[in-house]
C-alpha cells in the first residue's frame, strides 16, 4: 500500500455540495490517507475583512460570527441526514466559533491588532474545514480522526506571515500514522513557543508538502478545480496543451511566475526526498483516478524546449539611477539589507551601469519606495518606481542550451510591436522572463504561445 497524503484546496469547496464530492474521492483511494484541507473558498479573505472591521464596530463581531456559523451550519445540514449526528456536530462547530469570537472582540477591545491574534483568528477557516470534513467523514462509516499541527508538532521558524517550517524541531512522524484516515488543517505550523504561525496565503499545499517529506509519503496528491498545468492560460490562448511531466524545477518556476496551480514553495520540501506530485482535476474524479500532471526529478524535454508561457501582475520596479550605481560598492547591499529590515521580499535584481531594477510584489512598493530614499547615498540621482506592468515568464528544460529558443522568444514579441521593458535570461535552468507594459500582457502571451504551440 502506498503512502499517500492528500490535498484539497478551497477551490473545491466553493459550495455546499462540494464537500460531498471530495467524499467520493476519498472514498475512491480505497486506503487510509493524511488529508490536508484548506478552509472553504473566501473564507479566509472573509475573516481577513473580519478583522479590521470589528476594531471600531462591535456589532460586526456578532454578524461575522453569525454568519461562518450559518455557513457551516448548512453544509452540515447538506451532507448529514440524521438530526442527532446534526446536532452533536453543531455543537462542536459552535466550540470553535465561540472561541473565534472571543478573539474577535479581544481586537474591539483594544482597539488594535496583534499580529500573533491576527494569525491565530485566520487559522480558524481552515480548523472549521477540518472539524466539518473529519465528523462528516465519520457520519459515511470511513472512521475519520482530526489532528492539527499543534497536535503533530508541526514546528515553523515563527516568523508571522511567512513563517518556514523547521524539519529539526518538528515531530510529526512521532505523531502522525497512515495507519487512520487523519484529516490535518493546513495553512498554519506553530512556533517553538506554541504560537501559531502562518504559511503564507495559499500555504496550505507548502504545509501538505512539509508533511508528505516528515511522513516519508510515496506520492504528495493535490486536487484542483483546474486541468493540471498547462502550456498557458485558457483565458488568453487557444488551445493550451495539459503538461503531463515537468521536473520539480520547472513547476517551481511556472508557480513563482504567476501559475496559480501551485504555492510557490511547495515543491522545496520534496526535492531532496524525491517525493512526486501528482495533480488531479476534480471535476474528473473517476474510480480510475489519472492526475493530469505529475511533478518530480524525471525530465520530459518537448522538441520545442517551451512547455509553457506565464505571467504574473504581482510585479513593481524599484528603480536605482545614476551613473555608475551598478558598479559603485555597496548601494545595492545598504538597500537590500534596509528592504530585509522591513520584511521586504525582493523577487528579483537587474543590474546595469546606469540603473539598478529591484521586482518587488506590487504592495510592498510603497513602503519599499520610502524605505529606499532613506538609505540611498548621493550616487544615486533617481529613484522610480513602475506599476502598470506584468512580468512573462517562459519555462522549459533546455531553455539556456539550446541556440534560437531565446530569438524566437523575443522575436515573436518583436514582430507585435511590444515593447519589452527588461529581460533576463540565465537566472534560472529552465526559465526566462521580461517586462511589458501591463496593456501588452495578453498580446505577448499569446504570441509566444502560438510561436511554440502552433
Amino acid at each position: 500500500m502506498k503512502k499517500i497524503v492528500v490535498k484539497f484546496g478551497g477551490s473545491n469547496l466553493q459550495t455546499d455540495e462540494d464537500l460531498g464530492r471530495l467524499l467520493n474521492i476519498i472514498e475512491a483511494y480505497h486506503q487510509p490517507l493524511i488529508i490536508v484541507i484548506s478552509a472553504f473558498y473566501g473564507i479566509t479573505n472573509y475573516l481577513q475583512d473580519l478583522i479590521w472591521k470589528v476594531q471600531y464596530d462591535q456589532h460586526s463581531v456578532h454578524a461575522g460570527i453569525q454568519f461562518i456559523r450559518r455557513l457551516k451550519q448548512n453544509i452540515l445540514i447538506k451532507n448529514v441526514s440524521k438530526k442527532e449526528s446534526q446536532d452533536r456536530i453543531l455543537q462542536k462547530i459552535d466550540h470553535l466559533v465561540e472561541e473565534l469570537e472571543r478573539y474577535l472582540m479581544g481586537i474591539h477591545l483594544i482597539g488594535e491588532i496583534p499580529k500573533q491574534t491576527e494569525e491565530l483568528i485566520l487559522s480558524y477557516g481552515e480548523r472549521l474545514s477540518s472539524l466539518l470534513l473529519t465528523e462528516i467523514l465519520n457520519e459515511k462509516g470511513l472512521n475519520a480522526i482530526e489532528k492539527k499541527p499543534e497536535d503533530i508538532k508541526l514546528i515553523t521558524t515563527g516568523n508571522f506571515g511567512n513563517a518556514e517550517i523547521d524539519y529539526k524541531a518538528s515531530r510529526v512522524a512521532e505523531n502522525l500514522s497512515f495507519d487512520t484516515l487523519t484529516v490535518i488543517p493546513g495553512f498554519y505550523g506553530i512556533s517553538s513557543t506554541g504560537k501559531v504561525t502562518l504559511l503564507g496565503r495559499g500555504g496550505s499545499d507548502y504545509s501538505a508538502a512539509a508533511i508528505a517529506r516528515c511522513m516519508k509519503a510515496d506520492y504528495l496528491d493535490i486536487w484542483k478545480d483546474v486541468n493540471g498545468f498547462m502550456s498557458g492560460d485558457p483565458k488568453i490562448v487557444k488551445s493550451p496543451r495539459n503538461l503531463e511531466r515537468l521536473t520539480y524545477t520547472e513547476a517551481a518556476e511556472l508557480a513563482y511566475f504567476g501559475a496559480k496551480i501551485l504555492h510557490p514553495r511547495t515543491v522545496e520540501p520534496l526535492i531532496e526526498p524525491g517525493i512526486p506530485i501528482r495533480i488531479f482535476d476534480v471535476s474528473s474524479c473517476e474510480n480510475t483516478q489519472k492526475p493530469r500532471t505529475i511533478i518530480s526529478h524525471e525530465s520530459q524535454v518537448y522538441q520545442t524546449v517551451i512547455k509553457s508561457v506565464t505571467f504574473s501582475d504581482d510585479f513593481g520596479i524599484l528603480q536605482l539611477e545614476g551613473p555608475g550605481v551598478g558598479m559603485k560598492p555597496g548601494i545595492l547591499a545598504h538597500v537590500t539589507q534596509a528592504l530585509d529590515k522591513a520584511t521586504i521580499n525582493i523577487k528579483s535584481v537587474i543590474t546595469a551601469q546606469t540603473s539598478i531594477n529591484i521586482l518587488l510584489s506590487l504592495h510592498d512598493l510603497d513602503t519599499a519606495y520610502e524605505v529606499t530614499r532613506k538609505v540611498i547615498s548621493s550616487v544615486v540621482s533617481g529613484l522610480k518606481i513602475f506599476k502598470d506592468i506584468s512580468l512573462i515568464a517562459v519555462v522549459g528544460h533546455g531553455i539556456l542550451e539550446t541556440p534560437g529558443v531565446a530569438a524566437r522568444i523575443f522575436g515573436a514579441v518583436s514582430r507585435k510591436n511590444i515593447n519589452i521593458k527588461i529581460i533576463s535570461v540565465g537566472a534560472s535552468p529552465v526559465a526566462a522572463y521580461f517586462i511589458v507594459d501591463k496593456s501588452d500582457r495578453d498580446r505577448a502571451v499569446k504570441t509566444i504561445h502560438e510561436e511554440f504551440f502552433p
